[in-house]
């Protein structure tokens, strides 16, 4: 953990291009990067990323928005309602059936800009997003492909990897919160090993500490409403991953204790269409170096096929 380095890349590499789109009955924050160099009338292929757990914009992921623009892609982050820049209410809250959704509009938006080529675009999800890749995946066969990395492909084996008490804690806090009117009760979303949050393995608080020190204008609200932590084990995307008709690069990781890789489901599936790649790391070393540069090396041979 004490090795890891974030990738030295900078923002100035791309043109941000700032937009907001309707879902779930809010107003979403979204950016679109193209190349820095790029003519305002020239379309590209486009990338679609969509952000995991406690995520927002460019809060763990610039690393690869950017290395995708330098390669000539338009890519597009967005917000959840309820999340960074994006309206919505409750705050901080996660149902993962309802950010598929808002990432199925995320994507409708992304076509719609004239810098992209509405019938070249790649799904590219992370960690709770791969989940949401998988799901959008197989309701949209007219996409290029996808990518998930580190995906949360079944909640009921990350439920059941939870210590007890510390699951007692979870259910007790989630079932307060979901009966309590006003502002939800909050649960850090990350924090450091053996102190409470919805994550404390694999080193992810200092991770984001990481991140934010690369870009210090990132802002970032560590906290996620507890009621979420109650939809975790019936988020199983998993079993779809056999409806999945387009081509998929997956890449898992061996040592991953916050969604635990599950390989034996995924070869169990036999989707001839997903293409598995298994690296030996934690959830979140794939977005530093010493690793970074082989995933994203992965990524692109994939996207470039």
């Amino acid at each position: 953990m004490t090795s890891r380095r974030y990738p030295n890349i900078s923002l100035e590499r791309a043109r941000a291009i700032k937009s907001t789109f309707m879902a779930e009955g809010a107003l979403c924050a979204a950016t679109l990067y193209v190349p820095k160099d790029a003519p305002p009338d020239q379309q590209l292929p486009a990338i679609l990323m969509v952000g995991g757990w406690g995520s927002i914009q460019m809060a763990l992921t610039p690393s690869f928005t950017l290395s995708f623009v330098d390669a000539g892609f338009a890519v597009m982050e967005f917000d959840y309602p309820g999340w960074g820049d994006s309206g919505g209410f409750p705050r901080q809250g996660i149902n993962p059936w309802r950010r598929t959704r808002v990432a199925d509009t995320a994507l409708a938006h992304l076509k719609s800009q004239p810098q992209v080529l509405a019938h070249d675009i790649t799904l590219w999800g992370t960690s709770f997003g791969g989940g949401h890749v998988v799901d959008l995946a197989t309701q949209h066969p007219e996409l290029k492909g996808a990518i998930v990395q580190v995906p949360m492909l079944d909640g009921l084996a990350a439920t059941l990897a939870t210590p007890l008490g510390r699951l007692i804690k979870f259910i007790s806090l989630g079932l307060a919160d979901q009966f309590k009117p006003g502002a939800p009760i909050t649960i850090p979303t990350l924090s450091r090993q053996g102190e409470f949050g919805t994550m404390d393995r694999d080193g992810g608080l200092e991770a984001l500490e990481a991140a934010l020190a690369a870009h210090p204008d990132h802002k970032y609200d560590n906290r996620v409403a507890a009621r979420s932590v109650l939809t975790m084990p019936l988020y199983r995307p998993w079993l779809r991953l056999k409806d999945v008709q387009i081509p998929m690069l997956m890449i898992g990781a061996t040592g991953d204790t916050v969604a635990p890789f599950v390989s034996d489901k995924v070869k169990r599936v036999g989707n001839p269409n997903v293409q598995v790649i298994e690296v030996s790391a934690n959830h979140f070393d794939p977005y530093f170096d010493p690793l970074f540069p082989e995933m994203l090396a992965h990524q692109l041979k994939f996207l470039r096929r």
